[in-house]
Protein backbone atom coordinates (compact mmCIF):
# COMPACT_ATOMS: atom_id res chain seq x y z
CA UNK A 1 0.00 0.00 0.00
CA UNK A 2 1.53 3.40 -0.62
CA UNK A 3 2.02 6.06 2.04
CA UNK A 4 -0.65 8.43 0.98
CA UNK A 5 -3.17 6.02 1.56
CA UNK A 6 -1.17 5.32 5.19
CA UNK A 7 -1.58 9.28 5.44
CA UNK A 8 -5.06 9.43 4.86
CA UNK A 9 -6.34 6.46 6.85
CA UNK A 10 -4.14 7.85 10.03
CA UNK A 11 -5.68 11.16 9.75
CA UNK A 12 -9.10 9.93 9.46
CA UNK A 13 -8.62 8.30 12.63
CA UNK A 14 -7.31 10.55 14.36
CA UNK A 15 -10.33 13.27 12.88
CA UNK A 16 -13.13 10.54 12.01
CA UNK A 17 -15.78 11.80 14.45
CA UNK A 18 -18.74 12.95 12.99
CA UNK A 19 -20.81 14.09 15.34
CA UNK A 20 -18.97 17.64 15.47
CA UNK A 21 -22.10 18.10 12.87
CA UNK A 22 -24.67 17.34 14.48
CA UNK A 23 -23.74 18.79 18.13
CA UNK A 24 -21.45 21.31 16.82
CA UNK A 25 -19.34 20.89 19.45
CA UNK A 26 -15.86 19.32 20.31
CA UNK A 27 -15.85 14.99 20.78
CA UNK A 28 -14.99 14.52 24.83
CA UNK A 29 -15.63 10.78 24.99
CA UNK A 30 -13.89 7.77 26.47
CA UNK A 31 -10.64 8.08 23.15
CA UNK A 32 -10.36 11.61 24.36
CA UNK A 33 -8.82 10.27 27.40
CA UNK A 34 -6.00 9.04 24.87
CA UNK A 35 -3.40 11.13 22.28
CA UNK A 36 -2.86 10.63 19.10
CA UNK A 37 0.60 9.27 17.88
CA UNK A 38 0.93 12.82 15.39
CA UNK A 39 0.49 16.17 15.36
CA UNK A 40 -3.55 16.63 15.84
CA UNK A 41 -5.35 19.21 17.51
CA UNK A 42 -7.50 18.30 20.57
CA UNK A 43 -10.08 20.75 20.69
CA UNK A 44 -10.47 19.94 16.38
CA UNK A 45 -14.48 19.13 16.29
CA UNK A 46 -13.27 15.99 14.41
CA UNK A 47 -10.64 14.71 16.66
CA UNK A 48 -11.08 11.60 18.43
CA UNK A 49 -7.83 12.09 20.73
CA UNK A 50 -5.65 14.59 22.73
CA UNK A 51 -2.49 15.74 21.53
CA UNK A 52 0.91 14.61 23.22
CA UNK A 53 2.72 18.30 23.28
CA UNK A 54 -0.50 19.58 24.59
CA UNK A 55 -0.83 16.70 27.45
CA UNK A 56 2.68 17.43 27.87
CA UNK A 57 2.23 21.36 28.62
CA UNK A 58 -0.95 20.70 30.75
CA UNK A 59 1.57 18.51 32.79
CA UNK A 60 4.28 21.29 33.37
CA UNK A 61 1.40 24.06 33.73
CA UNK A 62 0.06 21.94 36.63
CA UNK A 63 2.93 21.41 38.56
CA UNK A 64 2.36 24.88 41.18
CA UNK A 65 -1.22 23.86 41.01
CA UNK A 66 -1.32 20.22 42.34
CA UNK A 67 0.47 17.77 44.69
CA UNK A 68 2.19 15.27 43.32
CA UNK A 69 0.02 12.02 44.32
CA UNK A 70 -1.87 13.67 41.47
CA UNK A 71 0.77 14.48 38.79
CA UNK A 72 2.45 11.45 38.91
CA UNK A 73 -0.61 9.56 36.95
CA UNK A 74 -0.16 12.12 33.88
CA UNK A 75 3.67 11.82 34.22
CA UNK A 76 4.03 8.43 33.94
CA UNK A 77 1.11 8.66 31.34
CA UNK A 78 3.00 10.79 28.63
CA UNK A 79 6.06 8.97 29.44
CA UNK A 80 5.08 5.92 28.91
CA UNK A 81 3.39 6.94 25.79
CA UNK A 82 6.42 8.85 24.21
CA UNK A 83 8.88 5.62 25.11
CA UNK A 84 6.35 3.31 23.64
CA UNK A 85 5.62 4.89 20.46
CA UNK A 86 9.24 6.58 20.29
CA UNK A 87 10.75 3.16 20.66
CA UNK A 88 8.38 1.25 18.31
CA UNK A 89 8.37 3.84 15.13
CA UNK A 90 10.73 7.00 16.11
CA UNK A 91 9.50 9.13 13.15
CA UNK A 92 7.73 6.25 10.83
CA UNK A 93 5.19 8.47 12.86
CA UNK A 94 6.08 11.63 11.21
CA UNK A 95 6.25 10.17 8.00
CA UNK A 96 3.46 7.48 7.82
CA UNK A 97 0.90 8.47 10.46
CA UNK A 98 0.91 12.18 11.30
CA UNK A 99 -1.62 14.61 10.11
CA UNK A 100 -0.08 17.47 9.91
CA UNK A 101 2.37 16.04 8.22
CA UNK A 102 0.04 14.74 5.17
CA UNK A 103 -1.28 18.33 4.96
CA UNK A 104 2.48 19.42 3.99
CA UNK A 105 2.54 16.83 1.88
CA UNK A 106 -0.79 17.79 0.00
CA UNK A 107 -0.23 21.13 -0.28
CA UNK A 108 3.53 20.99 -1.36
CA UNK A 109 2.29 19.56 -4.56
CA UNK A 110 -0.04 22.93 -5.52
CA UNK A 111 1.93 24.55 -8.10
CA UNK A 112 4.83 27.40 -6.35
CA UNK A 113 8.09 27.93 -6.51
CA UNK A 114 9.96 25.65 -5.42
CA UNK A 115 13.82 25.83 -3.63
CA UNK A 116 15.01 22.94 -1.30
CA UNK A 117 16.25 25.42 1.91
CA UNK A 118 19.95 23.47 2.87
CA UNK A 119 19.76 24.21 6.36
CA UNK A 120 22.42 21.87 8.02
CA UNK A 121 21.22 18.86 10.00
CA UNK A 122 22.71 20.18 13.57
CA UNK A 123 20.72 23.49 13.22
CA UNK A 124 17.54 22.21 12.75
CA UNK A 125 17.95 20.11 15.76
CA UNK A 126 18.77 23.07 17.59
CA UNK A 127 15.88 24.90 16.39
CA UNK A 128 13.65 22.35 17.37
CA UNK A 129 15.34 21.43 20.92
CA UNK A 130 14.78 25.39 21.19
CA UNK A 131 10.64 25.02 20.17
CA UNK A 132 10.58 22.00 22.88
CA UNK A 133 12.52 23.59 25.55
CA UNK A 134 11.28 27.00 25.61
CA UNK A 135 7.18 26.93 24.33
CA UNK A 136 6.27 23.30 25.54
CA UNK A 137 8.87 23.07 29.03
CA UNK A 138 9.72 26.67 30.22
CA UNK A 139 7.38 29.21 29.39
CA UNK A 140 4.01 27.09 30.64
CA UNK A 141 6.30 25.99 33.99
CA UNK A 142 7.78 29.23 34.66
CA UNK A 143 4.91 31.93 33.37
CA UNK A 144 1.53 32.00 35.03
CA UNK A 145 -1.03 34.32 35.07
CA UNK A 146 -2.76 36.68 38.49
CA UNK A 147 -5.13 33.45 39.11
CA UNK A 148 -1.80 31.08 39.13
CA UNK A 149 -2.26 28.82 35.63
CA UNK A 150 0.31 29.07 33.34
CA UNK A 151 -0.20 29.14 29.74
CA UNK A 152 0.08 26.29 27.00
CA UNK A 153 2.52 28.46 24.57
CA UNK A 154 2.97 26.13 21.84
CA UNK A 155 -0.40 25.42 21.55
CA UNK A 156 -1.86 29.02 21.85
CA UNK A 157 0.63 30.61 20.42
CA UNK A 158 2.80 28.95 17.61
CA UNK A 159 1.06 25.25 16.68
CA UNK A 160 -0.30 26.02 12.99
CA UNK A 161 -2.44 22.58 12.90
CA UNK A 162 -4.60 24.04 16.11
CA UNK A 163 -4.90 27.18 14.38
CA UNK A 164 -5.98 25.31 11.29
CA UNK A 165 -8.21 22.59 12.82
CA UNK A 166 -9.32 23.87 16.20
CA UNK A 167 -9.38 27.99 15.22
CA UNK A 168 -11.35 27.79 11.68
CA UNK A 169 -12.79 24.39 11.67
CA UNK A 170 -14.90 25.97 15.17
CA UNK A 171 -15.60 29.08 13.78
CA UNK A 172 -17.69 27.13 10.32
CA UNK A 173 -19.41 25.14 12.94
CA UNK A 174 -19.83 28.21 15.50
CA UNK A 175 -19.91 31.09 13.65
CA UNK A 176 -20.90 33.07 17.25
CA UNK A 177 -17.12 32.30 17.88
CA UNK A 178 -16.00 35.13 15.70
CA UNK A 179 -17.14 37.83 17.90
CA UNK A 180 -14.57 36.29 20.32
CA UNK A 181 -11.83 36.66 17.90
CA UNK A 182 -9.00 38.81 19.06
CA UNK A 183 -5.26 39.81 18.27
CA UNK A 184 -3.89 36.16 19.22
CA UNK A 185 -5.80 34.37 16.48
CA UNK A 186 -4.75 37.20 13.99
CA UNK A 187 -1.21 36.58 14.97
CA UNK A 188 -1.52 32.47 14.86
CA UNK A 189 -3.10 33.04 11.72
CA UNK A 190 -0.26 34.89 9.83
CA UNK A 191 1.30 32.57 11.11
CA UNK A 192 0.19 29.50 10.09
CA UNK A 193 -0.10 31.57 6.61
CA UNK A 194 3.46 32.30 6.64
CA UNK A 195 4.64 28.29 7.21
CA UNK A 196 2.31 27.02 4.65
CA UNK A 197 4.05 29.43 2.34
CA UNK A 198 7.04 28.19 3.45
CA UNK A 199 5.94 24.35 2.99
CA UNK A 200 4.83 25.30 -0.61
CA UNK A 201 8.46 26.13 -1.16
CA UNK A 202 10.27 23.61 0.90
CA UNK A 203 8.51 20.12 1.50
CA UNK A 204 7.73 19.88 5.35
CA UNK A 205 9.40 22.81 6.11
CA UNK A 206 7.67 22.70 9.30
CA UNK A 207 8.76 19.01 10.65
CA UNK A 208 12.20 19.92 9.64
CA UNK A 209 12.91 22.95 11.41
CA UNK A 210 9.95 23.57 14.12
CA UNK A 211 8.11 20.62 15.28
CA UNK A 212 9.10 19.78 18.98
CA UNK A 213 6.98 16.35 18.48
CA UNK A 214 8.99 15.25 15.65
CA UNK A 215 12.22 15.91 17.58
CA UNK A 216 10.78 13.50 20.30
CA UNK A 217 10.34 11.26 18.11
CA UNK A 218 13.94 11.58 16.31
CA UNK A 219 15.82 11.32 19.05
CA UNK A 220 14.74 7.64 19.29
CA UNK A 221 15.91 6.78 15.84
CA UNK A 222 18.79 5.30 16.52
CA UNK A 223 18.04 3.31 19.02
CA UNK A 224 14.43 2.60 18.26
CA UNK A 225 13.28 -1.33 16.81
CA UNK A 226 12.94 0.13 13.53
CA UNK A 227 15.71 1.48 11.89
CA UNK A 228 16.90 1.65 8.11
CA UNK A 229 20.20 -0.13 7.19
CA UNK A 230 22.58 0.80 4.08
CA UNK A 231 24.97 -1.79 2.53
CA UNK A 232 28.03 -0.28 0.98
CA UNK A 233 28.92 -2.38 -1.22
CA UNK A 234 25.43 -2.52 -3.55
CA UNK A 235 26.07 1.48 -3.78
CA UNK A 236 26.63 2.97 -6.79
CA UNK A 237 26.87 6.18 -5.06
CA UNK A 238 24.57 7.90 -7.94
CA UNK A 239 22.96 9.43 -5.22
CA UNK A 240 19.41 9.42 -6.36
CA UNK A 241 18.06 8.75 -2.75
CA UNK A 242 19.44 12.11 -1.47
CA UNK A 243 17.65 13.59 -4.02
CA UNK A 244 13.64 12.08 -3.54
CA UNK A 245 14.70 12.35 0.34
CA UNK A 246 11.87 15.18 2.02
CA UNK A 247 14.49 16.06 4.83
CA UNK A 248 17.40 16.83 2.75
CA UNK A 249 19.72 13.87 3.95
CA UNK A 250 22.86 12.96 3.33
CA UNK A 251 22.78 9.33 2.45
CA UNK A 252 23.82 7.10 4.54
CA UNK A 253 25.81 9.48 6.94
CA UNK A 254 22.19 10.50 8.05
CA UNK A 255 20.41 7.60 7.59
CA UNK A 256 18.93 7.16 10.73
CA UNK A 257 19.25 10.84 12.29
CA UNK A 258 17.20 12.36 14.50
CA UNK A 259 15.29 13.82 11.26
CA UNK A 260 14.69 10.41 9.12
CA UNK A 261 11.00 10.77 8.74
CA UNK A 262 11.10 7.01 7.71
CA UNK A 263 9.02 8.02 4.23
CA UNK A 264 11.09 5.18 2.47
CA UNK A 265 11.65 7.01 -0.86
CA UNK A 266 15.23 6.36 -0.32
CA UNK A 267 14.56 2.46 -0.25
CA UNK A 268 11.82 2.58 -3.33
CA UNK A 269 13.94 4.58 -5.39
CA UNK A 270 17.48 2.94 -5.01
CA UNK A 271 18.46 0.71 -7.98
CA UNK A 272 20.68 -1.80 -6.40
CA UNK A 273 18.72 -2.09 -3.23
CA UNK A 274 21.53 -0.95 -0.90
CA UNK A 275 19.10 0.17 1.44
CA UNK A 276 16.69 -2.07 3.79
CA UNK A 277 14.40 -1.53 6.74
CA UNK A 278 15.13 -4.00 9.50
CA UNK A 279 13.53 -4.28 12.55
CA UNK A 280 15.78 -4.14 15.19
CA UNK A 281 15.76 -6.74 17.62
CA UNK A 282 15.09 -5.65 21.52
CA UNK A 283 17.88 -6.72 23.12
CA UNK A 284 20.28 -4.30 20.25
CA UNK A 285 18.42 -1.17 21.34
CA UNK A 286 20.90 -0.16 22.97
CA UNK A 287 23.23 -0.27 19.75
CA UNK A 288 23.12 3.05 18.50
CA UNK A 289 24.98 2.57 15.13
CA UNK A 290 23.45 3.02 12.22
Amino acid sequence: MKRKWFQLVSTFIHNGYPGFLIINNIYTGFLKNFCGPGLNCHSCPASFFTCPLGILQNFFISIRLLPWQVLIGSFFYILSFLLLFGLLLGRFICGWLCPFGFFQDLIYKIPFFKKKMHIPLQTRCYLKFLFLIFFVIVLPLSIVNEFGYGILWFCKYICPAGTLEAGYFNLLIKPSLLYFIGLVFYLKTLILLFLIILCLIDLRFFCKNICPLGFIYGTFNKIGLLRLSFNQNNCNSCKICEKVCPSNLSIPEEINSVECIRCLNCLKICPTKAIKLEMRKPYEVSNCKA
